[in-house]
């Protein structure tokens, strides 16, 4: 498959009103990217994109992500099989995030804990802050010991 190729920044109004694609990835190589189902617009997830994972995205049609925590590329759904089909990609204004829209293979799930979004918990805040998160989704959609074959990565603490 052939490499896409991003454009040079040049100007801000390439950036900002520009028709190339030019994103500008952290110091560390790295740009955020905002998944969401496609049908009913939940969000899913918050990942991580370098250069590699944004090609790879780009040219597959299926979702790639670069894993701090394992420094290197995965393909979303490689072992669980909840591949990410993209449906559409945008660019914020800037360049510097990107946002998916996809269908979920399988149960429709994206969270590695089991539940269908990684955003599962309420943050309660105002007149009800320091009180407990609150869960969103009160049954996980799959069992993530029967689908990666053991728990949830200790290393993320």
């Amino acid at each position: 498959m052939e490499e896409f190729k991003f454009h040079p920044r040049r100007s801000v109004e390439q950036i900002e009103e520009g028709i190339e694609l030019a994103p500008k990835f952290g110091v560390d190589g790295l740009l955020p990217c905002v998944t969401s189902d496609a049908e009913t617009g939940e969000i899913l997830m918050l990942g991580w994109m370098n250069a590699e994972a944004l090609n790879l995205t780009i040219t597959t049609a299926e979702a790639h992500y670069f894993s701090r925590s394992r420094k290197g590329i995965w393909r979303k759904g490689e072992i669980s099989g909840l591949v990410q089909k993209v449906v559409e990609m945008r660019i914020d204004d800037d360049q510097d995030s990107i946002w998916l829209r996809v269908k979920v293979s399988k149960s429709g799930a994206s969270c590695h804990v089991g539940y269908r979004s990684c955003f599962y918990r309420r943050i309660p805040f105002g007149r009800e802050s320091g009180q407990p998160l609150s869960f969103i989704e009160t049954a996980k959609t799959f069992d993530p010991l029967l689908t990666y074959g053991k728990a949830p990565n200790p290393t993320r603490l």
